[in-house]
């Protein structure tokens, strides 16, 4: 590795299904990180339904993936071409995961890592979370060394939530190697589904339909009694392994509302698995931009409570600069997971470089 910062693009394609964030950082993989631009690359709705179609691993693929790629190949374009960035050292390229079931063996991220290089003209970064799964891992949560690089001098111990499609945080105490991490349960993918279906918006945005509704208590307490939350971390999920408590009969504001209090009751169950309570929390991801479930999250933690732009990070933009960065560290040679993430055995290495293919007759 240079002495001199890598410069590198992280993409991240969410399972809340609403597009593409994509980041530049400057980065040594380790200690130093120097933010940059972002941006988000909505999925146009005939991409969005052909990526809903295939989670879970069902039908064609082929298809998907390149449109998929095709896809984040633009994002990096757009982002390069709006803020005059050039000279990249590589991409980190997470793809779209339809289907995680570590127990198996399997986590599958959607996206062609040797078409996006042939695409952009940089080497790319993928396959992040194989190497972990092969190794015994949960393959997830992978933002949590990312996490760290950024809490510097932050009062510990701190917990970093990220609401996504499935919600995941990172406890951090007072040691360098104090740091566990695990999914909490569903995050927005289970309220996104409800809105679709009962209203035809992806999402329940700003919390509109929720605060409109009843929580039904007796479906959030028949959720918490499910074996997972129990189960001591670390531990991992796949988008749709609680779709099974849909709140049949319910209207569809009572239903927004009652998935909204099962995605705070769920990170506020797991606050029990930590060595020490977090003496602050910072939010992440989609969810934090919903007031109603932010409000239900302040009450069931009863602690300090605020976005992660309160301590100056972007959390529209965190997970695709966590990928620029684990692919340096990926080069580097440097874990990307450890016993504490994922419940690998020992810190693990992990990512595949795929470089730009050489031209015929170059």
């Amino acid at each position: 590795m240079s002495a001199r910062l890598s410069r590198v693009i992280g993409l991240m394609s969410g399972t809340s299904l609403d597009g593409i964030d994509a980041a530049f950082i400057e980065t040594d993989g380790e200690s130093k990180v120097v933010s940059g631009p972002s941006l988000t690359l909505p999925y146009e709705r005939g991409l969005r339904d052909q990526l809903r179609a295939v989670l879970g691993g069902q039908g064609e693929t082929a298809g998907v993936e390149r449109a998929l790629t095709e896809a984040h190949a633009e994002a990096v374009r757009r982002l390069t071409t709006r803020h005059g960035i050039d000279e990249l050292d590589l991409i980190g390229f997470h793809g779209h995961t339809i289907l995680h079931r570590p127990q198996e063996g399997r986590s599958w991220q959607l996206g062609d890592a040797a078409l996006l290089a042939e695409l952009v003209g940089v080497a790319v970064i993928g396959d992040f979370r194989s190497a972990d799964v092969a190794a015994g891992g949960e393959g997830a949560p992978f933002v949590p060394l990312y996490h760290a690089a950024l809490a510097g001098d932050l009062e510990r111990p701190l917990a970093i939530v990220n609401i996504g499609g499935v919600a995941n945080l990172t406890w951090i105490g007072a040691g360098v190697e104090e740091i566990i991490a695990f999914d909490t349960g569903p995050g927005n993918a289970l309220i996104d589904d409800w809105a679709l279906a009962h209203t035809g918006s992806p999402a329940d945005i700003d919390g509109a339909l929720a605060g409109k509704g009843r929580v039904d208590a007796t479906v959030v307490a028949r959720f918490l009694a499910h074996p997972f939350f129990d189960r001591p971390p670390p531990k991992s999920l796949d988008r749709d392994d609680f779709s099974q408590f849909e709140p049949h009969g319910l209207s569809a504001e009572d239903g927004a509302a009652t998935l909204t209090a099962m995605t705070a009751a769920a990170i506020g169950w797991a606050a029990r698995h930590f060595p020490a309570p977090a003496r602050r929390w910072l939010v992440t991801g989609g969810g934090r931009h919903n007031p109603v479930l932010m409000a239900m999250l302040a009450k069931e933690l009863g602690a300090p409570l605020a976005p992660v732009e309160a301590v100056g990070w972007d959390g529209d933009a965190l997970e695709a600069q966590a990928f620029a960065y684990l692919a340096v560290r990926s080069v580097a040679g440097l874990p990307l997971s450890l016993p504490g993430t994922t419940g690998v055995r020992v810190p693990t290495r992990g990512g595949r470089l795929f470089p730009v293919p050489e031209r015929s007759g170059a």
